[in-house]
């Protein structure tokens, strides 16, 4: 099973050499995609970090995606951005996938907020990484997540991986304004008519 609350001293210099070979300012090919849609969840299979529901329930969320290619001469083949929204959360994922990989294969940095804010507000606000993933080749997955209080225990102490957080949060950064989904996120929701403030409560999603 996957540390995820405290990684291993080797899984935390993995994170961080990952980190460090992301493109600090990237510099794209001509090619890209954007896309938006919808897609209901079904609560008979739900989706890694997402509460199960209810097995009459039924779910939805809206969703933006934007895709850019790296020229050649980059470790990393393509930079993918994702933004979901549903009833209760909103979650940012940017999945960075390498050209020709060898161990490493991609590396996936998420955040996510509460859907009582709006999408503009949430990106305007520079919401921290709160989970940065490695795909290996041939390997287990390198993880790091924020990991809140277990009921009647206390948060567990995380100041040790602050560095890998602020660096993780950092290139989100970056990204949000190199691929301009601060603009162009809320205007793609607004297509779809989700803006605004929905009512929700605070809880971890996945983006579909």
């Amino acid at each position: 099973m996957l540390n995820v609350c405290s990684p291993s001293a080797d899984d935390q210099k993995e994170l961080s050499a990952a980190l460090t070979k992301v493109p600090a300012k990237p510099i794209f090919a001509k090619d890209y995609e954007v896309a938006r849609g919808s897609s209901t969840l079904d609560p008979n299979a739900p989706l890694p970090g997402m509460p199960n529901l209810p097995s009459d329930a039924a779910a939805a969320a809206n969703w933006v995606r934007v895709r850019r290619e790296f020229p050649d001469g980059v470790l990393f083949g393509s930079v993918q951005y994702s933004f979901s929204v549903d009833a209760e959360n909103m979650v940012e994922t940017l999945v960075l996938r390498v050209r020709d990989p060898k161990d490493l294969m991609e590396v996936a940095i998420e955040d996510s907020a509460s859907a009582v804010t709006s999408a503009s507000a949430m990106l305007s606000a520079d919401t921290p990484a709160a989970r940065v993933k490695l795909e290996r080749f041939g390997k287990s997955s390198v993880v790091l997540a924020r990991c809140p209080a277990a009921e009647g225990r206390p948060a567990p102490d995380q100041s040790a991986y602050e560095a890998i957080f602020r660096s993780a949060s950092s290139i989100l950064n970056r990204y949000r304004d190199a691929l301009g989904v601060r603009r162009m996120v809320p205007q793609e929701l607004a297509r779809m008519g989700v803006g605004g403030v929905a009512k929700g409560t605070a809880s971890k999603g996945k983006t579909p």
